[in-house]
């Protein structure tokens, strides 16, 4: 049992979002932080600085494909265009972060996992972690195998007149949050080699609490600023959620 979350099935995904902003601050974690940090600073960062740009344009281009007698709902398609511009953007480039900051991640879920349950996780040491690299980056191409077809699936949504301009950004959005939770609960299950399969089927099981933890995700990753710092919380964030909920269906008593 944790003895950092209550042991409670009823907490729900918003609860551990919010637990992960706690964590990212424990004493002997913070190392284990900074290398996620300064990776999605960096790309994030850069990206969004680009992206506040082109906005504009990227909107005006969308907004061009709405068929003349669906102009009255501008004031409606016009948000929503906005919003799935963002959802776009923020998964692809917080995805590319992931993939470079992952063998990091990783050993942050570790550590804090390792304080929470107060059981050591094997110590590999740098050439251990070295060597689970092509590991870690073939477990991050799985997630973008299983995102891509969706994703595309939905982005041709969007060329179906009205369908596209209303419907398809709130199925984004609900994808969206599916995928952060795949995401960032993957690290905690991967520690202890768990298959995708196996990890999605169990998210699935608490698809409604996973759902609640990918969409504050998604929002805090569109706000500028905290965006920045939303990889290592989430990474906090889903941790603790992995052994509250998760960790004792898979791994035996008192062992890693």
């Amino acid at each position: 049992m944790t003895n950092l979350t209550e042991t409670n099935k009823n907490l729900n995904g918003f609860h551990y979002f919010a637990l992960g902003w706690r964590l990212i601050t424990r004493k002997g974690l913070k190392r284990f932080v900074i290398l996620p940090l300064l990776a999605n600073i960096i790309i994030l960062g850069s990206a969004f600085w680009w992206l506040y740009g082109q906005i504009g344009d990227m909107v005006n281009w969308m907004m061009e494909k709405v068929p003349d007698w669906l102009q009255w709902l501008s004031y409606l398609i016009w948000p929503l265009s906005v919003i799935f511009i963002l959802l776009v953007f923020t998964y692809f480039f917080s995805t590319l972060a992931n993939i470079i900051a992952s063998p990091f991640n990783g050993l942050l879920a570790e550590k804090l996992e390792g304080q929470i349950t107060g059981i050591t996780p094997p110590d590999t040491g740098v050439t251990g972690l070295l060597k689970d690299v092509p590991r870690i980056l073939k477990r991050e191409l799985t997630k973008i195998a299983y995102y891509l077809p969706r994703a595309i699936v939905l982005l041709l949504l969007y060329f179906i007149p009205v369908v596209g301009q209303t419907v398809a950004p709130i199925l984004w959005f609900a994808f969206g949050a599916w995928m952060m939770a795949i995401q960032y609960n993957d690290f905690p299950f991967d520690n202890h080699k768990i298959s995708f399969a196996t990890m999605k089927s169990s998210l699935k099981q608490d698809k409604w609490n996973n759902l609640q933890f990918g969409m504050i995700i998604n929002i805090f990753t569109m706000i500028p600023i905290l965006n920045l710092v939303i990889m290592p919380v989430a990474i906090c964030g889903a941790t603790a959620m992995w052994c509250d909920r998760y960790r004792k269906q898979h791994t035996q008593e008192g062992q890693w």
